[in-house]
């Protein structure tokens, strides 16, 4: 027991290292990136660009979610695992139709359960026991994602709502009055606290990742377009630490190992993900212009696809200990 408890933590630690490693590279990258933006005027990156980056690197870090189904239906003993994507599936398309039919609802929902879930991947591996007042710190950590874009990019922001089917004008009422009223500063300035309160429980150096993060988005959001910081967001910070973990915990002994281990793994549902992305664009297309379908398969798509990952996560967490 001991040996396995010695084992445990030095995998905590060295994906602890690495966690922070990514942190500082990914910290360096914004603030030279920003700076290009910055100085080139006329730069843009395309919605389509982001879309090929998500589909690419950012579902990649759920594309294992096929196996983690394996080791959930293994504690629950059940053998057809052809239960498990008809369940994945169903979730994803029940979540598409609750947005056509109540996208406002469905967009605060997503946003609400999206800062938790973000809050809780990016730094869950430096908090040795969870309680649920650090689960509500994860939140407010998370929210940082959310809030950024609209503190500094209002407009934009609510131009985005409105490309994703949101047109309920009380929504946009409260948005104005949140942003009116200075209630965004102070939602910030609680993330902020729920930062500081996370990296100075049980410090030690390997917990400065969670100010590296926490100004990389600030600076992102600053200076891009809240597509773009999104997207750099989701597919170089959240989705490839996501992946990282994955893959020491395939091989923690040979990382190279572990990263094409992963990759053959994590094609096919890529794959087949980028396949139904392209006929939901392609369909979408013939009703939308190509920036407004976009749009729609990244956000919308995006939320069909994260609930069904939480719950699994939630529920192999939960049971598989």
């Amino acid at each position: 027991m001991d040996v396995f408890k010695t084992t445990i933590l030095n995998m905590n630690n060295q994906i602890k290292k690495i966690n922070l490693n990514h942190s500082f590279i990914f910290f360096l990258f914004c603030n030279i990136f920003s700076f290009i933006v910055f100085k080139l005027s006329n730069f843009n990156i395309s919605s389509l660009i982001c879309l090929i980056l998500i589909l690419i690197i950012g579902i990649s870090h759920g594309s294992l979610d096929h196996e983690k189904g394996r080791k959930l239906f293994k504690i629950f003993n059940i053998n057809s695992i052809s239960i498990f994507y008809i369940s994945y599936i169903s979730i994803s398309i029940l979540i598409i139709a609750i947005w056509i039919f109540m996208p406002s609802i469905s967009l605060i929902v997503f946003l609400l359960v999206a800062s938790y879930h973000f809050g809780k991947e990016d730094t869950q591996f430096l908090i040795n026991k969870v309680s649920i007042f650090i689960q509500l710190l994860f939140f407010f950590k998370g929210l940082l994602i959310i809030l950024a874009p609209i503190f500094f990019n209002f407009d934009e922001t609510v131009s985005i709502f409105k490309l994703i089917l949101v047109d309920n004008e009380n929504f946009y009422l409260t948005l104005d009055f949140i942003e009116s009223n200075k209630i965004l500063p102070i939602l910030i300035i609680l993330s902020t606290l729920s930062s500081i309160y996370l990296f100075l429980k049980e410090f030690n150096l390997k917990k400065f990742s969670i100010f590296l993060d926490y100004f990389s988005i600030l600076i992102l959001n600053y200076y891009l377009s809240p597509l773009v910081a999104f997207t750099i967001y989701f597919c170089f910070l959240h989705s490839v630490r996501h992946s990282m973990s994955l893959i020491y915990e395939i091989d923690s002994q040979d990382f190279t190992n572990g990263i094409k281990i992963f990759v053959k793994k994590a094609i096919p549902l890529t794959i087949l993900t980028g396949i139904f992305c392209l006929i939901g664009l392609y369909l979408l297309n013939n009703n939308y212009d190509l920036n407004s379908s976009i749009l729609k398969i990244i956000f919308i798509g995006l939320a069909s696809l994260t609930f069904p990952h939480i719950l699994l996560e939630y529920f192999l967490e939960k049971y598989e200990k």
